[in-house]
């Protein structure tokens, strides 16, 4: 039996070498070849004696060379597949996304309080691919996050905790290729997983000095219940994996945001048959993309 790929669209950016670092970190964890893909539409078919000062693709070949350099110096024994394609770069990460186990991608920050930006080419392929997308910060690291959730501990941040794997859920209809990614992303790594679950407070709630605690604690204390039972089959499938349930009277959005600090990675859903047309990443997808500092990732499932 062959062993799985996890793929890496590289452009030359500082944020594709991240993306070339973390999934050979999740490669390597996981005994999967890594798959260092670089599309360029203007690829010329050349022999193979071409002598390097007439090598058309000496660009693409050589950001595909460094990438190899970064992760061979932290993993040496790790099995990786140069890949130029002479392609549009959504096709050709579709088509490996077809025969991967996730497809890995770099995303730009702006500052601090702006987020970060995705082009044309992640979304595309956000929206469109059949396996999960994973969305790395050219500035993160484990490190890093351990410091942003020392941060938020000093600050007295309720919602921060330490190194796990943070799942956003729904409870409206089942979602078990997300949580079946999240568990298995936390029992890889040895973390805990977090199921977080937003919650929305009702219109009744809202008075003109502020929020309704009873109403608060009511709607809140549902849906703990639910979210407990619905968890109660995935605690026997993942025994060893140590659970945080939290559930917060807001939205999804709101409650994901500000729940992430010291993750390690961050799952959301993305429906894959949505009614709409045009494919569609849902509120809570993009504003993990836009605003959670850790690696993210968006599983599609039916």
């Amino acid at each position: 039996m062959e062993p799985e790929t996890i793929a890496v669209g590289l452009d030359g950016s500082v944020e594709s070498l991240a993306a070339a670092r973390w999934a050979a970190d999740e490669a390597d964890r996981r005994q999967a070849v890594l798959r260092l893909l670089h599309a360029w539409i203007l690829l010329a078919a050349e022999a193979q004696d071409t002598p390097p000062e007439r090598d058309q693709n000496a660009g693409a070949r050589q950001i595909v060379r460094r990438a190899v350099e970064e992760v061979r110096t932290r993993h040496p024994g790790l099995g990786i597949m140069e890949e130029l394609v002479g392609s549009e770069a959504v096709p050709a990460l579709l088509r490996a996304a077809d025969t991967s186990r996730m497809v890995v991608l770099g995303s730009r920050a702006l500052t601090a309080w702006e987020g970060y930006v995705l082009g044309d080419v992640g979304w595309d392929v956000i929206g469109r691919a059949e396996r999960p997308v994973v969305l790395v910060r050219g500035s993160w690291s484990a490190k890093a996050a351990a410091a942003e959730a020392r941060t938020e501990s000093a600050r007295g941040t309720p919602k921060s905790a330490g190194p796990r794997v943070v799942v956003c859920v729904g409870l409206k209809r089942p979602c078990d290729a997300l949580l079946t990614f999240a568990f298995d992303a936390a029992a890889s790594r040895g973390v805990p997983l977090q199921v977080l679950h937003g919650r929305p407070l009702p219109v009744h709630a809202y008075v003109p000095w502020g929020i309704e605690p009873d109403v608060a604690a009511e709607v809140t204390e549902d849906a703990e219940k639910e979210l407990q039972q619905a968890m109660a089959p995935w605690r026997e499938r993942f025994p060893d994996v140590p659970l945080q349930l939290t559930v917060l009277p807001e939205s999804p959005s709101h409650a994901l945001v500000g729940t992430t600090a010291g993750a390690e990675l961050v799952a959301v859903g993305r429906r894959l048959h949505h009614p709409l047309p045009a494919p569609r990443i849902g509120p809570v997808a993009h504003a993990a993309i836009h605003h959670v500092t850790c690696p993210v990732a968006v599983v599609p499932y039916s």
